[in-house]
């Protein structure tokens, strides 16, 4: 057998020992499921799409949609869909709602992409009010005494009540709101307004989704005193 020179074998023993790293670190790499330093962009047609294990809807849906238009989908892992935004006509431009849906399938809200602001859900609106103060919510009493009353879920964790006041002729007395039978805000002379806009709570998870009780309360120190709500919602902190 004829003698190979000392560097070919060598050099062929450092090639098997780069061949046996090189298929350990591919048998050792990483999942590549983690991205750090930068970012995922897909475009050109392309969406990412995530199935539950057994199959069927996807779960979560983000990219190319129909046409050209590119939308987003969350179900449950039930199917039912529970979020959107997408237009469906396949069009780039298209004006996109956002909706948001119960497990029936029924739209419970969803934005006006014509004028902006809600398209669901419907929220009341106070009614016009008496503009008669004799008939308004009235009392002669001496004291504090509770002339009208609401119940309200809290929803919110501030709120904002304006009410109107009269004394009548000769008369003069104050007005006053209670929250939850506390005192809410300053009481204001009868005549002026009660305008004001705080915090139902100073603990807001006490009371989210509990009865709200609004009482306003007025006091006549000569003749009446009268109170109209004219205005009353809930806002954020």
């Amino acid at each position: 057998m004829p003698q190979l020179p000392e560097d070919i074998i060598d050099r062929l023993t450092q090639m098997e020992r780069r061949i046996q790293q090189l298929s350990t670190a591919v048998n050792n790499r990483p999942a590549l499921n983690k991205v750090s330093g930068g970012g995922v962009e897909i475009t050109d047609g392309g969406y990412l799409v995530v199935r539950p294990p057994g199959g069927g809807a996807a779960v979560f849906a983000v990219g190319a949609w129909s046409g050209d238009e590119y939308g987003m989908a969350i179900r449950r892992q039930t199917g039912s869909l529970a979020m959107s935004l997408h237009d469906g006509h396949g069009s780039s431009t298209a004006l996109q709602p956002l909706r948001i849906f119960d497990n029936g399938g029924r739209e419970v809200f969803a934005d006006d992409v014509v004028s902006g602001g809600l398209a669901r859900p419907w929220l009341p609106m106070l009614p016009p009010q008496d503009s008669t103060v004799t008939r308004w919510p009235q009392t002669t009493a001496a004291a504090y005494t509770t002339i009208a009353m609401s119940y309200n879920i809290v929803w919110q964790p501030r709120m904002r009540l304006l009410v109107h006041t009269k004394a009548s002729s000769g008369g003069a007395g104050s007005v006053q709101v209670l929250v939850n039978g506390n005192p809410w805000g300053t009481a204001v002379t009868a005549g002026s307004n009660f305008d004001h806009s705080d915090l139902i709570s100073d603990d807001f998870s006490s009371v989210w989704g509990t009865l709200l009780k609004v009482e306003i309360q007025a006091l006549a120190t000569a003749g009446t005193v009268y109170a109209n709500p004219v205005l009353m919602y809930g806002r954020q902190s």
